[in-house]
């Protein structure tokens, strides 16, 4: 019997209303970084020259920053005007961002978001609590990253839930603590998620959360599972970094991926999509599965919609695996949207 596996995400509009809007009104490029001119770790580092070129560019560009809980604010205001928007985000607390990655924010006079795992403040690569209220205090929003930045799905189904909220009490409580207040945003470990997971953010009052699967923020995202493009040595060259802020959104009503729960389904999986096909000509699209080739099936449905079910050709051997498709509109814009599948048997 196919059963949805533990990344099965099912983002189902909300009201009617957004499901007739088929034409986005919010897109929001979202970048996660970790680490700022410390070429130890080249796998999540950015070099500070490379990062002021970003920022010299949005300044140039005319974007706007906002942070997470605004660009939650932004996607669900109806109302709000299109600009272009950018929403910044780090992961972690290392040191180097305070030291080598805050002054350049404050020179160009763009907001953040920056996501702390509670455990490792004040430890030898990361920041102090007196940086991190420093950092608050310049602008930057702080959110949670849980406090041991464990491999949540590695953990039993049984016991998953109550250690999450384990987890998100015990950082909550320091931040309350230590900063005088307790965050509203949070970003998974590693990008890795459940459904429950996210239940239990809306329960404790989140307003929404980020992921680690790329592609830009719409009103049609879950507001607790952000898509956000790496921005690293191997992915964030200026280059790159104006391909990644050209790309446009999907209007995504539903995304699933099914197994049979044996061995070889789980390594691979069938992942569905359902969007809005608009102005988009998907007869141009492109499939990507990381360590794989991509199979994949469509079909355009009778109210407009696109049915998409793709496969990697081969057996997955990572642990994360983005499926990513990528699709020309009729203007000769590039839309992106991807989908993280975890295996986590494989460590």
């Amino acid at each position: 019997m196919k059963k949805v596996l533990f990344l099965s995400l099912f983002l189902l509009l909300s009201t009617s209303a957004h499901i007739l809007a088929q034409d986005i009104q919010h897109e929001i490029t979202s970048l996660v970084y970790h680490r700022f001119g410390d070429d130890r770790f080249p796998s999540t580092n950015i070099d500070t020259k490379i990062f002021e070129e970003h920022l010299k560019f949005l300044k140039a560009e005319g974007y706007t920053s906002l942070t997470i809980s605004e660009t939650v604010d932004e996607v669900n205001n109806s109302r709000s005007p299109k600009r272009k928007l950018v929403a910044i985000t780090i992961d972690d607390g290392y040191k180097s961002f305070y030291k080598n990655g805050l002054p350049l924010l404050k020179k160009y006079g763009f907001k953040a978001t920056l996501f702390v795992n509670t455990e490792s403040i004040g430890y030898a690569d990361y920041m102090t609590w007196e940086e991190i209220a420093d950092a608050q205090k310049a602008g930057v929003e702080i959110g949670n990253h849980s406090h041991s930045h464990p491999f949540f799905l590695s953990v039993s189904e049984q016991t998953r839930s109550s250690f999450f909220k384990q987890e998100m009490q015990e950082s909550q409580e320091l931040m309350k603590a230590n900063l005088n207040f307790t965050p509203k945003v949070f970003a998974y470990p590693y990008g890795e998620h459940d459904e429950e997971m996210k239940t239990i953010l809306s329960e404790m009052g989140f307003k929404g959360a980020v992921a680690q699967n790329s592609g830009v923020i719409t009103e049609y995202s879950n507001v607790y599972q952000f898509p956000r493009f790496p921005m690293s040595e191997s992915y964030g060259d200026l280059d790159q970094f104006k391909e990644k802020m050209k790309m446009k959104g999907m209007a995504i009503s539903e995304a699933e991926a099914i197994s049979s729960g044996d061995g070889n389904s789980v390594r691979k999986p069938k992942v569905s999509i359902a969007f809005f096909k608009n102005d988009l000509v998907v007869e141009s699209m492109q499939c990507f599965v990381q360590g794989s080739s991509c199979a994949k099936t469509m079909k355009i449905t009778q109210d407009g919609k696109v049915a998409l079910s793709i496969r990697p050709e081969t057996d997955l051997k990572r642990r994360r695996t983005l499926f990513t498709i990528t699709v020309p509109d009729s203007k000769g814009n590039w839309h992106w949207y991807s989908y993280l599948w975890v295996i986590p048997e494989i460590q």
